[in-house]
């Protein structure tokens, strides 16, 4: 079970205001004022308002916000990060947080306000914020060439904050050729690639995405270990010669359905002894947490896909049964995502 305190009516504000402490982070990212009080812990109002070209009353009504909202703090020599924005400074996770941020404000925010309704007719309203006429947020990536350049550094700064799980739980020990399905523009596979030499990998995707990828393995000097193939994941034969299937936060877009039969598209291509591994933020199954996937879900319900969401451990583990894997085991990552893998052997 989740370990979640009872609300209060504080707790009730900061819900209620939501939107409005999102607002409070984005503008003190796009202001500078986090990236000020690294450089220069301490500052006064003043000093701040001088810095960032921000009259007196801008400057009292962002303090306030971000310091109740605990992002800042007020101290006797005057405003500095909360440690954990220090922390976050200190090992290069904040340009990761940046693109998080523009994310949200550009790409997420603009379609959930259609969360209410995309729940009433159980799809994606919020797609119809998006430029194009496909099926989901992939398809209609290409018709917007500036949203699909933030996307796929977005996707890939989540990957990095991610990633360190994947490559530590995915297990490739006796592995030799790994297909990632869906593999975008080749993060994943790249860091798996970096941290297993011996192993080779070839990422599946749509064709304008798998050229982005090409690109990307080649500037990492991945050539010759990572390969790219322009596939439909749902409609096409997956390449033989593989040991291991991957699918890095695929199957959150897809419905139960669609995963099973994906999983089965992934049986088909392997040998007996072949593993699959699934990698990506998970529920509890005791569906009360945790607040990440919890939150996370509007973006899902609303904006990538028709059946889009961030399912249970359990489920998983019920479509490794129906596509005919066995021996399932769970790599939960441990940190403050809630990224795991879970693996099955056909």
């Amino acid at each position: 079970m989740a370990d979640a305190s009872p609300l209060t009516t504080d707790g009730l504000v900061q819900i209620l205001f939501g939107s409005s402490a999102f607002q409070m982070l984005n503008a003190g990212r796009n202001l500078g004022l986090f990236a000020l009080l690294h450089r220069r812990p301490g500052l006064a109002p003043p000093e701040i308002g001088r810095e960032l070209g921000l009259a007196d009353r801008p400057v009292q009504i962002l303090l306030l916000g971000t310091t109740a909202l605990g992002l800042t703090r007020c101290e006797e020599d005057g405003y500095r990060n909360a440690e954990v924005l220090d922390s976050l400074f200190a090992d290069d996770t904040w340009t990761i947080i940046e693109d998080l941020i523009e994310y949200e404000e550009r790409i997420v925010r603009p379609a959930e306000v259609d969360f209410t309704e995309s729940l009433r007719r159980n799809t994606n309203v919020g797609l119809r914020r998006i430029k194009g006429t496909g099926p989901d947020l992939y398809h209609r990536l290409s018709a917007d060439p500036e949203l699909e350049q933030l996307f796929y550094r977005c996707m890939r700064s989540w990957s990095r904050l991610s990633n360190p799980v994947l490559v530590e739980k995915a297990e490739l020990a006796g592995v030799r050729r790994v297909l990632d399905v869906g593999g975008g523009d080749g993060v994943n596979a790249i860091a798996l690639a970096q941290a297993n030499p011996g192993v080779e990998f070839t990422v599946l995707d749509l064709p304008g995405t798998v050229e982005i990828a090409r690109r990307r393995i080649a500037e990492h000097g991945l050539a010759d270990r990572v390969s790219v193939r322009a596939a439909d994941i749902f409609d096409d034969v997956y390449p033989p010669g593989h040991d291991c299937v991957l699918f890095a936060n695929q199957l959150v877009i897809w419905s139960p359905e669609e995963n099973v039969r994906l999983l089965r598209k992934a049986h088909a291509a392997l040998p007996d002894g072949g593993r699959v591994l699934v990698f990506n933020a998970m529920a509890d199954d005791s569906g009360d947490g945790p607040l990440y996937a919890a939150l996370d879900n509007v973006y899902f319900a609303t904006l990538p896909a028709a059946s889009s969401t961030i399912y249970r451990w359990d489920q998983y583990e019920e479509w490794f049964a129906a596509a005919g894997f066995v021996k399932p085991e769970r790599l939960p990552g441990g940190r403050w995502t809630p990224h795991g893998v879970i693996s099955a052997v056909k």
